[in-house]
């Protein structure tokens, strides 16, 4: 009865230690089920935040190109700052000036003419045709090299001594007209071109003199009074002297264009005295 006893009592102190070291070892386990819930929720956590940083750069590089003005908001708000009245002065002198030089541009690309082809062609029409001939090929051609020709054919005057030299005459006199059809409008571009930068140099004066009436108003000299009036006479300063260099560009290559139609004038003219001289003889 006591070896009974005894092994009930061993049996009984078996089983209340393993019930105690398994509610211990689950009481262990909670606690790390539970911080590893917590590391997985912070991990989600930063992935979902990282995501949303990931969404969000882009539409700040959107943004930040949408808020980036482009080339004409900033030449208008350029031009505003300037001041509409001197700023307006100085673009009305750019475009009188454009107008100008892209009208002699095109006039002077019509005028060029290959001299070369059209001394030929005359010297035909004046061995097949006569006098005539030649006029009518003048009369056809395109340029101011044809029109002196033509010139010189109408005082052409078969078997009179002085028929040369009143042909010369008459090439040197219509040669002057053509240059005067040449340089037409260039004193008007001349003028755009000088006076861009001094409506540019006067607004310059002007907003220093609004600056120095804004301090004397004031009375006291802020960084903030006196920018206002110096960016004004930055900004028209700047704008004049760009439209006078845009329009030099234009002049020089107009008087570079005429140089060289000149040039091929006067060798043409030479060389039609010595054509007419032969059919002379």
């Amino acid at each position: 009865m006591k070896k009974l006893f005894t092994l009930f009592a061993l049996f009984g102190i078996l089983t209340f230690g393993a019930s105690k070291l398994v509610v211990a070892q689950e009481g262990e386990a909670a606690p790390a089920t539970s911080e590893q819930t917590v590391e997985g929720t912070t991990d989600t956590t930063a992935v979902a935040e990282a995501t949303e940083q990931k969404a969000e750069a882009p539409a700040q590089e959107e943004k930040a190109v949408k808020e980036t003005p482009g080339f004409h908001q900033q030449l208008k708000q350029k031009f505003i700052e300037g001041g509409p009245t001197f700023m307006s002065f100085v673009l009305i002198a750019l475009i009188l000036g454009l107008a100008i030089a892209i009208e002699r541009i095109i006039y002077l690309n019509l005028s060029s003419t290959n001299t070369t082809k059209l001394l030929d062609k005359v010297e035909n029409a004046l061995n097949n045709g006569g006098i005539d001939a030649a006029k009518e090929v003048c009369r056809n051609t395109r340029g101011p090299v044809a029109s002196i020709f033509y010139q010189g054919l109408e005082r052409y005057r078969p078997g009179q001594e002085e028929s040369i030299e009143n042909v010369e005459k008459s090439i040197v006199a219509y040669g002057g007209v053509q240059m005067g059809r040449l340089e037409k409008g260039l004193s008007w571009l001349g003028l755009f071109i000088a006076l861009a930068p001094m409506l540019g140099f006067m607004g310059t004066v002007i907003g220093m003199i609004e600056a120095f009436d804004a301090i004397e108003i004031a009375g006291d000299i802020s960084p903030t009074l006196v920018a206002g009036g110096i960016k004004v006479a930055l900004i028209t300063t700047v704008s004049g002297l760009v439209v006078a260099m845009i329009l030099q560009v234009f002049y020089n290559y107009i008087v570079a264009k005429i140089d060289g139609i000149v040039n091929d004038m006067e060798d043409a003219s030479i060389s039609f005295v010595d054509l007419i001289s032969k059919f002379k003889a």
